[in-house]
């Protein structure tokens, strides 16, 4: 088996004091909006239906207090969905914490990769 030069991963979940979470899934459905400039296509591009992806964004307008998406009326193609400055603040800030925590654990994300693959003493090859 061929040693992988990539590190394990670290996942990243913000529990608030509310009770309510805001992590990668959340975050990527953000991003995904913002791409695809619709709640549905953010939905779809996750394999995620409409309901599902409206609820998270409803949850995440409510936890946040103040709007992290808004629906856009009107159009040939009907409406669509696009963060509002707060929204990308949020992504923007939750990546930022994402790095400076996956860099802060580096070197023990290499220490767990090499302790996991270090083949154990007596096992058959």
């Amino acid at each position: 088996m061929p040693k992988s030069s990539a590190l394990p991963s670290l996942s990243l979940r913000i529990d608030l004091l509310s009770g309510d979470r805001i992590g990668p899934g959340k975050i990527t459905l953000l991003e995904n909006i913002s791409r695809h400039g619709s709640i549905s296509a953010a939905g779809r591009a996750m394999d995620m239906s409409y309901k599902r992806a409206w609820d998270l964004v409803d949850e995440l307008n409510r936890v946040c207090r103040q709007p992290v998406v808004e629906r856009q009326t009107g159009g040939k193609n009907g409406g669509g969905a696009a963060l509002t400055p707060f929204g990308e603040a949020l992504v923007a800030r939750y990546r930022r914490i994402e790095r400076t925590a996956a860099s802060a654990v580096r070197k023990e994300l290499a220490a767990l990769r090499s302790e996991i693959e270090k083949p154990r003493k007596g096992a058959a090859r």
